[in-house]
């Protein structure tokens, strides 16, 4: 929790409507935090909030990803709101079309790539200036072992699955937080798998959201880790 001599740390995590965003949004308010939880349809996180009795500083705020206007606009209520962002946490995805490989086109990857890598880009550039004015800032970037390499090619519980558009999201994604740590030397960035967690992305099939949250948390607070690195709930993980 903060303190009067601690500052309050100020988060905004993107796709925060529900599953692991919204999880994480309530156990980062439950330590003290403001967070700017960004949902397309933040009135509806506004209600979930309030019938599940959420605790804490969690403030709805509209934000697609996707959007050029909407990203600015977010940022620019960020800005007049608290001046500056201490965790940009890159969270909002899209699982895309599970449909047989000789089914799936261009158009597929594209809508895709265009919330899971492009969505990323964006809130990353729109939010520099503030995230640069954060104390010990981080930005954090929710990836899977579906865009890990290793983890397909080593990993049993990957075996059997053949899926196309997601991972290959992922993986830009792991690449995307390299280039950005060698680029942006004093903020730690980090991209985390949640691992295999039962949301609506997954069918309810894995570990519970708690669980899955715990990493995104962990990387949010801690303002001393290596920057560069792909992180799971027990530790830094393979690319």
């Amino acid at each position: 929790m903060s303190t009067p001599d601690t500052p309050t740390t100020i988060v905004l995590i993107t796709g925060a409507s529900r599953g692991m965003g919204a999880r994480t949004a309530a156990e980062l308010a439950a330590t003290g935090a403001t967070v700017f939880a960004g949902a397309r349809r933040p009135e509806e996180l506004t209600a979930r909030l309030r019938e599940a009795g959420t605790a804490g500083d969690i403030r709805p705020i509209a934000l697609d990803v996707t959007k050029d206007a909407s990203v600015a606009a977010a940022a620019a209520h960020i800005q007049g709101s608290v001046g500056a962002l201490d965790v940009l946490i890159n969270n909002a995805g899209v699982p895309g079309t599970w449909a047989p490989a000789a089914d799936v086109g261009p158009d597929d990857f594209s809508q895709v790539l265009a919330t899971n890598v492009l969505g990323p880009v964006r809130v990353t550039q729109v939010f520099l200036p503030l995230l640069r004015r954060g104390t010990h800032p981080r930005l954090v970037m929710v990836s899977s072992g579906m865009g890990s390499l290793t983890s397909q090619s080593t990993d049993a519980v990957y075996a059997d699955i053949a899926h196309r558009p997601y991972p290959a999201s992922k993986a830009a994604m792991n690449m995307l937080t390299v280039q950005y740590a060698k680029a942006l030397p004093g903020i730690v960035v980090t991209a985390v798998d949640p691992g295999l967690t039962a949301t609506e992305f997954t069918g309810g099939a894995g570990h519970s959201i708690a669980q899955g949250a715990e990493v995104i948390v962990s990387a949010a607070l801690d303002t001393a880790g290596a920057s560069g690195c792909f992180m799971d709930r027990h530790g830094i993980t393979a690319w």
